[in-house]
């Protein structure tokens, strides 16, 4: 597996990153002994980087992340690098300020089973709280020893020079797939130029370039994208079209649509990790071997081509699906 020094946080990290977003609920139900061997596959392979949140369940991710990498935890906890998010309420809604911050990193250590978390994240920008309350509490908490390093979530360059006015962003969490671009215009520049690691979630846009996916697709009730417009109608039929293009391409290069999305956020400037979800041994195997993934110039170029039509799709948000 191959790693990457993650930004200005020094710490060594596997390009992939295991994501445990699908473990809290929000994506319909899910077998926990599966994710578990799911986890520790992930770490045979070389994988390192282990990120999840509060949010994910209310503390369900990651007691399950907790129990997957207690051999980890208890043994070699340099081993691993456990990165979780605060600042959502369990009814809905954003809340970063000091106070719940720190009640929301007390309920992660004791979720995860561990003494320090080494990066702890804001998972939204709260627009009620001032950048100076919760950027003066975090560090609070890294000097106190509970929190190693700090970054931000879903946060755009103008909120991002508003925290690091108070204390560094060391990483951001953006959403970075083939159909949802927006950071190439502003963010990204800005995280290259503070030598900001990047985190990009949802590679696979939701499951869409997975290729598993057609017309008659449909979700349990829980699972947000059952609300979402992406999934239905015109737009999925449309993004449908593109998937089915870049399956074509990939399986010409002998790989999947899957490793294909995910080693084009890897070779993008300025991303240092893609993270990916699993339930299962098999689907992390597959998504570990992006990694290993080259794409040319040429490739880029094409896939540009190929997805020139695509319908932007959005995501998930404390408030609701966008």
């Amino acid at each position: 597996m191959r790693s990457v020094t993650l930004g200005s946080t020094g710490l060594r990290v596997s390009r992939i990153a295991f994501g445990t977003w699908q473990l809290g609920g929000q994506w319909g139900t899910f077998d926990e002994d599966g994710a578990i061997r799911a986890i520790r596959e992930a770490r045979e392979l070389g994988i390192n980087f282990f990120d999840t949140a509060q949010a994910y369940g209310f503390g369900a991710s990651e007691r399950v992340l907790g129990r997957a990498l207690r051999k980890e935890i208890a043994g070699d906890r340099d081993s691993v690098v456990i990165a979780t998010k605060g600042g959502v309420l369990p009814e809905g809604g954003r809340d970063a300020s000091a106070a719940y911050l720190r009640q929301g990193v007390e309920q992660s250590l004791r979720s995860l089973g561990v003494e320090t978390i080494d990066l702890y994240q804001v998972h939204w920008p709260d627009p009620d709280v001032t950048a100076v309350e919760t950027a003066g509490a975090l560090q609070e908490l890294v000097d106190e020893g509970k929190i190693r390093f700090v970054g931000v979530s879903n946060y755009d360059a103008r909120q991002m020079a508003e925290f690091a006015a108070v204390r560094p962003v060391q990483t951001l969490q953006p959403p970075y797939h083939l159909f949802r671009r927006g950071i190439e215009a502003e963010v990204l520049p800005y995280t290259i130029e503070h030598n900001i690691g990047v985190l990009a979630y949802s590679p696979l846009a939701s499951g869409l370039l997975t290729g598993r996916f057609d017309e008659s697709t449909s979700f349990e009730e829980s699972d947000w994208r059952a609300k979402s417009s992406a999934f239905t109608g015109d737009t999925l039929k449309r993004n449908l079209a593109v998937v089915r293009r870049l399956a074509d391409f990939a399986e010409k290069r002998g790989i999947t649509v899957s490793q294909l999305a995910i080693a084009w956020v890897l070779a993008r400037p300025g991303v240092h990790v893609a993270i990916v979800g699993a339930r299962s041994s098999a689907n992390i195997r597959a998504s570990a071997a992006a990694a290993d993934v080259e794409l040319s110039a040429e490739d880029l170029s094409l896939i540009d081509e190929l997805t020139a039509d695509a319908v932007s799709v959005e995501g998930a948000t404390p408030e609701g699906v966008l």
